[in-house]
């Protein structure tokens, strides 16, 4: 499915998180929002599965307004993955996986969080009767991916879902999920402090600041033409923490 933001305002008190944003995802691209906190990025996210109504502007998924849409209906059909993973502590990890699709109704519910479980790498069998809190950082994590993903969702919002974990779990983590992207061609799009994740994960980086758009598209374009001193300093921060990181190796 396609996503769509025209105009959308947003502020917290005197605040503006968002000042008349507008974008486009094309369905089955991934995009990522990039930018420094405070940026709007996690606001606009949030705006596609109505956990933020806009003060105005209008907000679609897969053509449709999301205001015109029952707000638990849309949230039971976007996957979502939020940074702390967000599992249920008191339930058991196979339950957690199962929950949209139990929510949905749909048959053989357990078959398909084993499913799921077994496309992220987190085999039900060894993980599924554990607790969140038996599991890893990394496993955690994988965990709230396959309850994104057991019931196939058009769409997956996720929200700074590595950026806790430790680096070589994070290198695993993305490509896992950049492999399931490909394979399953739902559409993405995802918030991160990180550049090379971005740049790993994604069609194209939006760069966000203060509420506004600077610049959108591939890593190689921003770097051949930032169109604005913020993109360009973004940008030389990300690629000087790159060479120090060559200069250790």
């Amino acid at each position: 499915m396609s996503l769509a933001a025209r105009n959308v305002v947003h502020c917290y008190g005197d605040v503006v998180a968002l000042d008349g944003v507008s974008l486009d995802v094309q369905a089955g691209k991934s995009v990522a929002l990039v930018g420094e906190s405070g940026s709007g990025k996690t606001t606009l996210l949030r705006c596609f599965n109505r956990l933020v109504e806009p003060l105005s502007g209008a907000i679609s998924v897969g053509g449709i307004d999301v205001r015109e849409r029952d707000v638990v209906t849309l949230r039971r059909t976007i996957g979502y993955v939020p940074q702390d993973g967000g599992l249920m502590p008191h339930w058991r990890v196979l339950r957690n996986v199962a929950l949209v699709a139990s929510l949905l109704d749909m048959p053989s519910r357990d078959e398909v969080a084993t499913e799921a479980m077994t496309l992220v790498g987190l085999p039900a069998a060894q993980f599924g009767s554990r607790f969140p809190h038996e599991l890893s950082g990394g496993q955690r994590q994988r965990a709230a991916l396959a309850r994104a993903l057991a019931s196939r969702p058009g769409v997956v919002l996720m929200d700074e879902p590595f950026g806790a974990l430790d680096a070589i779990t994070r290198s695993d983590l993305q490509a896992a999920f950049d492999a399931l992207r490909r394979e399953l061609g739902f559409t993405t799009l995802m918030v991160t402090h990180d550049i090379a994740e971005a740049a790993r994960l994604a069609d194209e980086l939006v760069v966000m600041r203060a509420g506004r758009i600077e610049q959108r598209g591939s890593l190689s374009a921003l770097i051949a033409k930032p169109e604005t001193p913020y993109v360009e300093m973004l940008l030389d921060r990300a690629l000087a923490a790159s060479a120090r990181l060559r200069e250790i190796e």
